[in-house]
């Protein structure tokens, strides 16, 4: 269909597109202003339609479930760095409560200048299908897409597709999804652009790229549809102020200073632009912090760390040439990727260019299984963007299946000769290609999630045996809400535990609340400083997420200013949440400081809670937990290993003489620690829940909803569940 074009005011197109696959329509309504001001973009504006487009009784994979992909009114103007975020929104298959996931990339740039601020997709289409959004010619197109079920192939058809029409590579942006987005509940969509400064294989220039709205399992959703890509191809827009800020000029400033600092910065402190956020293994694994997982949260450092860390990739593996934001204007260049040969599955032999990898995944495919490999990781990598599945998702549930082996819940004979031992790279490569194409039983069941794969590791154990292990299995099953764990080994950050615990409500995830390195460098160092950063973190970063612009400038380049302010968290670097705040007013054209700004997150967040309440019901407070090895040592032996500062912990916990403590046996000493930690850990979240404006049950008050002015944007149906519950 033909729509008209339309100029960008305020950092908006002002318009929505809706397409109905099983209906075959296509629609482009404006806007509402109330709703776009109320709930601002991105990841707000997408919660709002999924809620007005479910029912508490809508299912991930029913018709009626929309994929939602939105922009931010910030996003897509490179004269700022760090614009390129846009988010997928849905509800999660993995999960059941909404999903949300940001990504990176050129595609919710795009999306905007075609026209539009967020694109919802309703139905299942009878075959696979391509959704193209032209904003050259102003058409959408519902297409027959290439017989395939591998991203990076789908890549090489489109880019054929589209350059032999005669569009140039860098204005195709697309979002996709492989065969593995189909046998699992984790699949994840990757966003693809062209970048054309980076070497290529042949000695050319210019090589295709991708980000990915990896968690929850927003990829299955769009599978399930029968949706393989969605491409834009649209251009820049020209002239002056082609975004329609309310201020240009000081926008440009803005942009123009934080550049200054990432530029200066940078350098000095993590060096991003050399190490990408992979830098980060090598403080997560400092002996006094223990906070790098290794084999499945047991341990917390290991000097073989220096194998997979950050340095180790700049120096080694990527490829330094080129520009590496992953969209124009960002000069922090965190976007690390490089050439690797593999060594497994279908392409054994082939040399891929790997974008990655991230912290998470070289955390979680290295250390968390002892592999220390940095290119087992990229491999790893790789094969789960071409597949369509959740690095992080994949990795953590593979953990879960060595320690299973490790303690006898599971033999070779349960996985079909197949031993995912601590270690084995051959046979984590051999898993992972069973898992996308559900090639085994145990493949099958551990695409289905933590949960049912837990459930059937009991249930085999059970017959085989006599003997129920789902008390055992529970400790060690990294999992909150059914969202596998990110890699965070929590024991020394109550305050993170408590993020993945309540203030994240899509699960074990830290996008809501990254607490970890600031609680470690001593950021919160009273009870009630750790439940005020589970309100004010939570507020800026998923604040960015409706804005469209990435946490990274802000939270991975300190800037010295902030170290001179007086009586304020300097850890939440507040001198460049001004400048954030300057480019936001103007676009906007408001005249906010930087907190008020991101106390409108509160209203999302709210939203998000009584989206779970509708699902968990009375029993919501149930699900506000994490595993007893998120907590602390599980066992005497994990105790010991880390016991001089584990008796620190219970001498303050008491408040017993050291001697005394000392002197009692490590179970007894294990028992009690680990009470303690759970009793500071429930009373976290109840301050949590009362900052709030819950109840002792987690669910939001009807006055807190008043108050923020949500409960006239609530269904009825909604409305009528919360009073009931409230």
């Amino acid at each position: 269909m033909k729509y008209a074009p339309t100029q960008l005011n305020r950092g908006y197109a002002n318009r929505i597109l809706n397409i109905d696959l099983e209906q075959g329509t296509i629609d482009t309504p404006g806007l509402d202003a109330q709703v776009r001001d109320y709930f601002i973009g991105g990841r707000s504006l997408g919660l709002y339609l999924l809620h007005q487009a479910t029912t508490p009784s809508t299912k991930a994979l029913d018709p009626e479930n929309p994929l939602i992909l939105a922009n931010g009114p910030l996003g897509g103007i490179p004269q700022f760095p760090g614009t390129a975020k846009a988010m997928a929104v849905s509800l999660s298959p993995i999960t059941g409560v909404p999903g949300v996931s940001n990504f990176g990339g050129y595609f919710g740039a795009f999306l905007k200048y075609a026209g539009f601020d967020a694109l919802q997709v309703t139905g299942k289409a009878k075959q696979a299908m391509l959704i193209v959004i032209n904003g050259f010619t102003n058409e959408i197109h519902l297409e027959a897409a290439p017989a395939d079920d591998e991203a990076f192939h789908l890549q090489s058809e489109i880019e054929a597709r589209y350059t032999a029409a005669g569009y140039k590579k860098r204005n195709i942006a697309f979002m996709s999804t492989g065969v593995g987005a189909a046998n699992t509940s984790y699949g994840c969509i990757n966003s693809h652009y062209f970048d054309v400064t980076k070497p290529a294989k042949d000695g050319g220039r210019g090589v295709w790229r991708t980000k990915q709205a990896g968690r929850t399992g927003i990829g299955s959703v769009m599978r399930d549809k029968n949706v393989l890509a969605i491409v834009v191809l649209a251009e820049y827009p020209r002239g002056d102020n082609p975004y329609g800020a309310a201020d240009w000029e000081k926008v440009q400033g803005a942009g123009s200073r934080l550049h200054k600092i990432v530029k200066e910065v940078d350098p000095q402190q993590l060096k991003m632009a050399r190490k990408g956020s992979v830098g980060l293994i090598t403080f997560m694994s400092k002996y006094e912090y223990q906070s790098l997982p290794v084999h499945n949260f047991q341990g917390g450092s290991d000097p073989r760390a220096a194998q997979i860390c950050g340095k180790h990739y700049a120096e080694h593996l990527f490829e330094h040439r080129g520009m590496d934001g992953c969209f124009p204007g960002c000069n922090l260049q965190c976007n690390k990727g490089g050439w690797v040969t593999l060594v497994s599955g279908s392409h054994a032999g082939q040399k891929v260019w790997v974008d990655g990898p991230e912290y998470e995944t070289a955390a979680g495919f290295g250390s968390n299984l002892g592999i220390w490999s940095a290119e087992f990781i990229m491999e790893a990598n790789w094969h789960c963007d071409n597949y369509g599945i959740d690095t992080i998702s994949t990795a953590t549930i593979m953990a879960f299946i060595m320690e299973c082996f490790q303690r006898g819940f599971l033999s070779a004979a349960q996985t079909e000769g197949l031993e995912l031992t601590w270690g084995n790279e051959q046979g984590a490569l051999s898993f992972m290609h069973r898992l996308a194409h559900g090639e085994s039983e145990v493949a099958r069941m551990a695409g289905k999630g933590m949960i049912e794969l837990q459930e059937w590791v009991a249930q085999n154990y059970q017959s085989r045996t006599g003997s129920d292990p789902r008390a055992d299995l529970a400790i060690f099953a990294m999992q909150t809400k059914g969202l596998p764990f990110s890699f965070y080994r929590t024991h020394r950050s109550l305050s993170m535990q408590g993020s993945y615990a309540a203030a994240s409500d899509i699960g074990a995830h830290h996008a809501a609340a990254w607490l970890i390195k600031a609680d470690l460098l001593g950021a919160f160092p009273t009870f009630e400083d750790k439940a005020r950063a589970l309100m004010t973190y939570p507020r800026v970063r998923l604040g960015n997420d409706n804005l469209g612009v990435c946490k990274l400038p802000w939270v991975d380049v300190f800037n010295p200013e902030s170290a001179k302010y007086v009586n304020e968290d300097v850890y939440i670097n507040p001198a460049s949440q001004e400048i954030y705040a300057d480019f936001y007013n103007g676009v906007l054209g408001t005249d906010l400081g930087w907190e008020q700004i991101f106390e409108q997150t509160d209203r999302d967040i709210n939203l998000q809670r009584v989206m779970n309440v509708m699902r968990y019901g009375a029993g919501t407070i149930d699900h506000d937990w994490i595993p007893d090895r998120a907590i602390g040592p599980t066992e005497d032996a994990l105790y010991e290993t880390e016991q001089e500062y584990n008796e620190g912990e219970l001498v303050r916990m008491l408040g017993r003489d050291a001697a005394a403590v000392a002197a009692m046996p490590t179970a007894e000493k294990r028992i009690l620690l680990m009470e303690q930690r759970k009793k500071e850990l429930r009373k976290l979240i109840q301050v949590y829940y009362a900052e709030r404006g819950w109840s002792e049950g987690g669910i939001p008050k009807l006055e807190t909803l008043q108050r923020l002015g949500l409960w006239q944007y609530l269904t009825p149906e909604t409305q009528e569940r919360i009073s009931a519950l409230s």
